[in-house]
């Protein structure tokens, strides 16, 4: 009897063992996907497993604000393309695109042709074009004057150093109501090579004989105040602006949207047709209203002539407004970008010059360009070759 009884009880047991066993066999297949499922945990059209394609552009800070409003934009709607930007002045702008080592160069006067001969040399063909409007201001630091107006010639005296202390005759002739404080003149200026000194030097070259003489135009210039002790050298326009706020009584350039930006005083200049003008929208586009004829094919960028773009005609025209410039390789037999980078560089600048224009994507200081200017770009990213 209690043998039957113990082969009952082992016999039970391993119906117990081979039920859980099963059991457990169902419970791990049914955690497991099935191959429809499987296929469904990845969206059609997902991306995860294509590498973003990175774009570097170098130079010029003239169009800082607008570049980085434009990236932005730009990468959301392109999340596998990634941009990066790098400021460092035209100069290094220019030899950085010289040098292969950036994909786009940015550069606010036109190249010079000592300069396109260097690129040519690489064996393949340079391509400029503006990319946007822009215009540099004259900002200053002088606690209780709110409003200043000045010309080219007390302008450029300034900058020589000639005029030393802000209640100068000549700066009180141009603000009689203005109480101006017997304080020496502190001037600020870019210590890099920079689009923007270009600018603004060239157009006192064009307001002043003395200053053409003495001083001249360049992106990098000896700024005569520095020997008088009265000169301070700031790094990118982002270092002419805190140098400046840092420092009382004194004076600047810089470009727009950093006056903006950070809220600087801004000089009313004196217009070639004798009206003090401050930049807005409205004096930057009467400035550049008929400047098209002075734009050369994108192939022969080194002929534009930045002089042509200053001081212009009209009442309301503001007299320092300039494009700022784009540099880029129409990548002869792939020697400069493989297919698929120049592929992603047109879709970038064709986005700049047509989308980008709007005001919606337009930063604070900067005009867009005339539909005919930006044309002028379009053709030479379409002259881009892929492959």
């Amino acid at each position: 009897m209690k043998r039957l009884a113990a082969l009952l009880l082992v016999f039970l047991l391993g119906i117990a063992v081979l039920s859980s066993g099963c059991i457990g066999s169902e419970e791990k297949s049914s955690t497991k996907p099935s191959p429809e499922k499987g296929k469904q945990t990845q969206s059609p059209g997902a991306k995860a497993d294509i590498k973003a394609i990175t774009l570097r552009t170098t130079g010029a800070t003239f169009p800082q604000y607008q570049i980085q409003k434009w990236i932005k934009a730009y990468m959301k709607a392109h999340p596998d393309i990634k941009i990066e930007y790098e400021g460092g002045g035209s100069g290094h702008g220019q030899e950085a695109f010289l040098k292969g080592l950036t994909d786009i160069g940015r550069t606010d006067p036109p190249v010079k042709e000592s300069t396109w001969k260097k690129f040519l040399e690489t064996g393949d063909q340079p391509l400029q074009f503006p990319e946007i409007v822009g215009a540099v201001v004259v900002v200053y630091n002088v606690p209780g004057i709110d409003e200043l107006r000045l010309d080219g010639e007390t302008l450029a005296k300034i900058f020589m150093g000639e005029i030393e202390y802000w209640d100068d005759e000549a700066i009180k002739g141009l603000n009689p109501s203005a109480k101006l404080p017997h304080e020496k003149i502190i001037v600020v200026h870019r210590s890099d090579a920079s689009g923007t000194t270009a600018i603004f030097t060239t157009y006192l070259t064009l307001v002043s004989r003395e200053f053409a003489e003495k001083v001249g135009a360049g992106k990098l210039v000896n700024w005569p105040v520095d020997k008088m002790g009265r000169g301070i050298g700031g790094k990118g326009n982002p270092g002419v602006v805190q140098a400046l706020k840092s420092t009382k009584y004194s004076i600047a350039y810089t470009e727009l949207s950093f006056a903006i930006e950070d809220n600087l005083k801004v000089v009313a200049l004196k217009n070639r047709a004798g009206k003090f003008v401050k930049p807005t929208d409205e004096s930057i586009k009467a400035a550049v209203s008929a400047l098209k004829s002075k734009i050369p094919d994108p192939t022969e960028g080194y002929k534009e002539d930045l002089k042509g773009l200053l001081n212009a005609p009209g009442d309301n025209a503001y007299p320092i407004v300039a494009f700022t410039h784009i540099l880029v390789w129409q990548n002869k037999d792939r020697k400069h970008y493989s297919p698929e980078k120049a592929r992603a560089i047109k879709e970038f600048l064709k986005w700049v010059l047509t989308e980008g224009q709007k005001n919606e994507y337009i930063a604070p200081g900067y005009v867009g360009l005339p539909k005919e200017v930006a044309e002028i770009g379009l053709k030479a990213v379409n002259m881009i070759q892929e492959g």
